[in-house]
Formats: C-alpha cells, structure tokens, sequence
C-alpha cells in the first residue's frame, strides 16, 4: 500500500464554508467581551482566563494516554496506553492488547495543552486487518486552552461495541492513531495492535 493512500486514510472530514479563525493568544481571548458574564464563565471553562499561558514552547498539545474502559473489565484490570514512554509505544504494535468480544466499551484520551487555545483538534484511528481498512473512527476533542491548574484534560468518546464471533476471533487487527488539528499539525502519531478473545 502505498504510503499516499496510506495519509488519505487520515484526510480529516471536512464542513463546507468553515475556516478557522486567525489564531490569538489565551490573553487575548480571555479579554474579548470581558464585560459578558456569561461568556467569561463559558471562557473559564475552557481553561481561558487572563494571565494562564501556559509554556510558550514545543507542541501546543501533549497526549498523555488512551484508555479503552468497560464496566465489563475485571476488577483492577485498566487497559491504558502511556504515550510518553516510547518503549511502550514500541510494545503496543509487538504485544496485542485483548479486547472481549461482543462487549461495549469507549475509548478515553487523555491530554494536555501546554499553551495557546486549541480548536478542531480530533482523534483520528484506522484499524486494518490483513492489510485492508475494517473501521475508521474520527472524534473531535473540542476547544480547550491551558487548564488554569496545569492539569490534564479528560475527553470519553462515545460507547462503541466489539465485534464478536470466530472469524472476529482470528487474527490481528492493526490500528494507527492520530492526533491532529485543523491546520494538519500532527500531535502524536502511533501504532498499535489487537485482538478479539472470548474473555479479557
């Protein structure tokens, strides 16, 4: 496959007549219609108050984790993926991660924003099996600006369902994830690899 049709996989969806706006700073936002209420407690909500930069340097986004959760996972059981640990990120694509088959789960995304305000950023995944596309998910993480904590924000997509049956059962399925915003600037771009069990 070539390495073309390969990015066309992650040609992001796009809505007719949107163009993002010219990008400001946190401050710059946090002080436009300061005299509405109701807008400056939307605004604090996303993290946009005056004086919170953040850290001007590197990416404005950091992805920390993704997290596959189900009630029907046994107790203590977490399936998390550290996106910082590099030999992690090398595991993931070597070791299959076992997802039970028939059940619902949702997949968790954990990120920081280190500074600016981020819009439009989504979650993209293809998973393959045998080299061909079964499933394409894209998830949009919102608008966020730098947590006035400096804490990590926590995006839960919606529930999805695990295939089921013997053939569902046989064999791998490879994903690559994405994580990119309007602009095409790519904040984390990873492999990984799974299969379908009748149990955990």
């Amino acid at each position: 496959m070539s390495a073309q049709h390969e990015e066309d996989d992650f040609a992001p969806t796009s809505t007719p007549g949107y163009k993002p706006g010219a990008a400001k700073s946190v401050d710059e936002y946090a002080n436009l219609d300061a005299e509405d209420e109701s807008l400056a407690r939307w605004k604090a909500s996303l993290g946009i108050v005056p004086g919170v930069t953040g850290t001007g340097n590197g990416p404005k986004v950091t992805i920390l984790s993704l997290e596959l959760a189900s009630s029907t996972l046994p107790p203590g059981k977490h399936l998390i993926m550290n996106l910082l640990n590099p030999a992690e990120i090398a595991g993931l694509k070597k070791n299959p991660i076992t997802i039970k088959e028939g059940i619902e789960f949702n997949v968790r995304i954990n990120f920081k924003v280190n500074h600016s305000i981020i819009s439009g950023v989504r979650y993209m995944q293809v998973v393959k099996r045998a080299g061909v596309k079964v499933d394409k998910m894209e998830q949009m993480l919102g608008s966020y600006g730098p947590h006035p904590k400096g804490e990590a924000y926590t995006k839960n997509f919606d529930p999805e369902e695990s295939p089921s049956g013997m053939l569902a059962r046989s064999g791998t399925y490879n994903v690559r994830s994405r994580v990119v915003d309007d602009d095409g600037e790519v904040y984390a771009d990873w492999e990984w690899t799974f299969k379908i069990g009748k149990e955990w």
